[in-house]
């Protein structure tokens, strides 16, 4: 297991336009966690970090060492649940999907996703490498290059400029459409994700949102599901496998 607990600046694009007492506090808290982490008192050093998370801060680096944290004192759902929403903000970082793996291996479900279509596989490597802030910079700048070509076009009247900015032109427009199908695709995805992990330590998925209804299967702590439709304290879930069952609210939180 990868059990930095980093000293990097914490937060620190998150630091912009917040008051300097405010940021040095979460700073010296998570120094503190560190501290704590590296001395052994691992229970010290997760409450410290989740202090930090209670103020309103967040980043890779705090939810990764939050999550060695919870891993170190067993507490696999919880660090489980950390490396998930580092992985979110930084979803090309190595160590954080390392020590994510070594969790999944503690987890006591074993479950085999359903297989995706060609496209979906390409289009979820494609938005591992370029992340949904990258995407929008690439789009914005092949539009700015693009209104550029065409104002150059219209404005000069040079034979040999005006042929390279058709060219330029014409491969912004090529570049533009899958960008954009890429960028639609990242947006809608980031607005549907409802991926949680159980917390409880074993729980009972029902056929329907009823204590009396038929059991559907057996789940434990540190699973991923995706949840869907509420009733009352009921909520649906989806394995990876494609199996549906309903779970009470307080048996999962939330990535």
């Amino acid at each position: 297991m990868k059990q930095t607990a980093k000293t990097i600046t914490l937060l620190f694009a998150l630091l912009i336009g917040v008051t300097d007492g405010g940021a040095q506090t979460a700073l010296d808290a998570f120094e503190q966690g560190n501290a704590f982490y590296r001395e052994g008192k691992f229970e010290e050093a997760a409450e410290t970090y989740e202090s930090i998370l209670r103020q309103g801060w967040g980043s890779p680096e705090l939810y990764f060492n939050l999550g060695n944290a919870y891993y170190r004192l067993g507490r696999t759902a919880r660090a489980i649940l950390s490396y998930e929403r580092a992985l979110q903000l930084a979803p090309n970082n190595p160590d954080i999907k390392h020590n994510l793996a070594l969790a999944n291996l503690r987890t006591v479900d074993r479950i085999e996703a359903l297989p995706e279509l060609f496209f979906i596989q390409w289009l979820r490597s494609l938005s591992a490498f370029l992340p949904l802030r990258v995407t929008v910079r690439i789009f914005i700048a092949c539009w700015i290059l693009l209104f550029g070509s065409l104002a150059v076009f219209y404005i000069f009247s040079h034979d040999r400029l005006l042929r390279l900015m058709r060219v330029l032109a014409f491969v912004l427009a090529l570049t533009l459409l899958p960008v954009a199908s890429l960028l639609t695709a990242q947006y809608l995805e980031a607005q549907s994700r409802n991926d949680a992990i159980i917390t409880a330590s074993v729980v009972t998925a029902k056929t329907s949102p009823d204590e009396q209804s038929v059991d559907a299967f057996v789940i434990h702590e540190g699973l991923k599901v995706s949840i869907g439709d509420t009733v009352g304290e009921w909520v649906r879930i989806t394995l990876a496998d494609g199996k549906v069952g309903w779970i009470r609210s307080g048996e999962y939180e939330r990535i």
